[in-house]
């Protein structure tokens, strides 16, 4: 009994009071969520929408057209963002970080085009900004990144983080369907952005990225230092070839430690093999795998798109300020010279109607050629930078994919030759 007298009482939380920009989708989620969860003490009490004629489940007392109401409200110690426009949502998260009110927010655009401000606000004026929704929605991968990996060294962070994509490329290649009906059903489950083209293109997947490599490696850069596209050029020639091989094609977003404090990062679509992890997430599931050099592998699995799973991520930041939580940026802090480099090469399955449009001299060495109508591939091996400044591969009518454990340090070139010569035929 005495033992227990003298257990700490726990801090107590404070109340928060939301002032919330976007009544759609996700905001609309997480008002619901919030009413469903009265022991978080959490109360929002003003929503800020763009039109108000649209119409809504909630009288018009609850809602404003004026920012500035939220923004100045002494009342309102934290400010949730969930709207589309990443200038305008930018300007009220720097406004509030200003202010000095706490901020969550769920948009990757914004974020990841600004991480370097919105650091230095938060620096500069004491403020707490969190954004768990804007990676992997459900999945806590970022706390888990600042505060597991904390002392532990990452060598490797990969994984499915954009859950349209995922859904898109289930339908197609466990179902049969056209990547047309496939994307028409993701954005009728309201899995894809209103912008399509920010999910099929790679956009909001390198957004992700450049999110997460801050938190796992302390790097900070833009989204076009990352190597990426999307799955627009995915052809129906593809998805049968892997069929035939027991493959899965995923969209992979890559972060891995190479020799001499280097990291090479990209996401690109990707062969996955039956036994890998990634293979069994599908629809619009995320799934992500952590390499460390203590804990060896993690796998972290949850939805990544939908109202609900992105408004749990948004709710789970909202119950942290309640007690002074905030992203401490440590791998930053302490950051030792790791950069980001394309100075690696890639091995890469290439497809195409017409075999001109495959720029064979672009490839270190080829080590398979397949050539009929309207079905040309190739398979091997090209130096990143290739890519990242090349423009052919990302025309409408060529496929790339990577294959499984597609990164390439160094190339052995009396093996070129060796390959080279036996394709010919001479040796």
């Amino acid at each position: 009994m005495d033992i227990i007298k003298k257990i700490p009482a726990l801090p107590l939380s404070k109340k928060l009071t939301i002032g919330l920009f976007g009544y759609g989708v996700v905001g609309k989620g997480l008002y619901d969520v919030l009413h469903t969860t009265p022991a978080l003490q959490t109360s929002i009490k003003k929503i800020c929408i763009k039109d108000p004629l649209k119409k809504r489940n909630l009288s018009a007392g609850h809602f404003t057209t004026n920012g500035e109401e939220l923004l100045n409200d002494p009342d309102i110690n934290v400010i949730v963002e969930l709207i589309d426009d990443a200038d305008a949502a930018f300007e009220i998260v720097k406004t509030a970080l200003i202010n000095g009110k706490a901020v969550v927010s769920a948009n990757k655009k914004m974020i990841a085009a600004n991480f370097d401000t919105l650091l230095q606000l938060q620096f500069e004026y004491g403020s707490t900004l969190l954004y768990e929704g804007s990676c992997c929605a459900s999945i806590p991968i970022i706390r888990n990144l600042e505060e597991y990996y904390d002392n532990d060294l990452l060598s490797s962070v990969k994984g499915i983080v954009n859950g349209s994509t995922n859904f898109i490329l289930s339908k197609i290649l466990n179902e049969g369907l056209s990547f047309k009906d496939a994307l028409l059903q993701a954005q009728q489950l309201g899995f894809a952005e209103s912008n399509p083209a920010l999910d099929i293109q790679g956009h909001d997947a390198a957004n992700k990225l450049s999110i997460l490599l801050a938190h796992a490696f302390g790097i900070i850069t833009l989204p076009q230092n990352i190597l990426y596209s999307g799955i627009t050029a995915i052809k129906e020639s593809d998805a049968h070839l892997a069929k035939q091989k027991n493959l899965k094609i995923k969209l992979v977003a890559t972060a891995m430690k190479l020799d001499g404090e280097k990291l090479a990062a990209f996401v690109l679509p990707q062969f996955i093999v039956a036994d890998d992890e990634l293979a069994n997430v599908n629809n619009e599931f995320n799934g992500l795998i952590t390499e460390s050099s203590f804990a060896d592998k993690h796998f972290f699995k949850g939805k990544g798109a939908g109202a609900y799973p992105t408004a749990a991520a948004v709710l789970s930041d909202i119950s942290a300020l309640r007690y002074d939580y905030k992203y401490e940026y440590k791998k930053y802090l302490q950051q030792s010279g790791l950069s980001i480099t394309n100075d690696y090469y890639l091995k890469v399955f290439v497809s195409a109607n017409d075999l001109n449009d495959i720029v064979k001299d672009d490839f270190e060495w080829i080590e398979e050629w397949h050539n009929e109508q309207s079905n040309n591939w190739v398979i091997g091996i090209i130096h990143a930078d290739r890519l990242y400044q090349g423009t052919w591969w990302r025309a409408n009518e060529v496929s790339l994919i990577l294959t499984e454990n597609p990164i390439i340090e160094n190339i052995d070139y009396k093996k070129i030759v060796k390959q080279s010569l036996a394709l010919a035929g001479i040796i």
